[in-house]
């Protein structure tokens, strides 16, 4: 069987000691880190909060994936993920959110990249060393594509 691609993240797009003011403040950061390398332009931020109006992108055990809506492709330069892990915590509807992982992709790219995360996630062994990680490889480590059993 094939090898899964790896995940699109750029060591520049994680930060592993932010703070958010609330739930948009967490998402314009995530946009902010996938502007920083390169991966969208700045519509694409409103496209992100857009997307949490609509539907939360929260998934539980402490994770968000906030991503743009479908009509802000265009603002999307290259597939990219960002991990901001938030220590204190921000309120995300009721929820706590640790770690956002920001998610931009061209086409239908980001389902692919949703369906790689969601398989990562599921194990919440990987989850919880995500929402502990403080060292950036070590979250390189934990994104990493989990190999298809036969």
């Amino acid at each position: 069987m094939a090898e899964p691609a790896p995940l699109p993240l750029d060591p520049r797009a994680v930060r592993l000691d932010a703070a958010a003011a609330g739930r948009d403040d967490a998402i314009l950061q995530c946009g902010r880190a996938l502007m920083e390398v390169g991966a969208v332009e700045a519509p694409y931020l409103d496209a992100m909060l857009e997307r949490e109006r609509t539907v939360s992108t929260y998934m539980g055990e402490g994770v968000a994936i906030p991503h743009g809506t479908l009509q802000a492709k265009d603002a999307v330069r290259h597939d990219a993920l960002c991990v901001l892990r938030f220590p204190g915590g921000v309120d995300w509807d009721g929820e706590r959110v640790t770690v956002c992982v920001g998610i931009a992709a061209r086409g239908d790219g980001h389902l692919r990249l949703l369906s790689a995360l969601a398989r990562i996630l599921m194990e919440p062994d990987r989850a919880r060393a995500l929402r502990e990680a403080d060292e950036v490889a070590e979250v390189l480590r934990l994104l990493e594509p989990i190999e298809e059993e036969e």
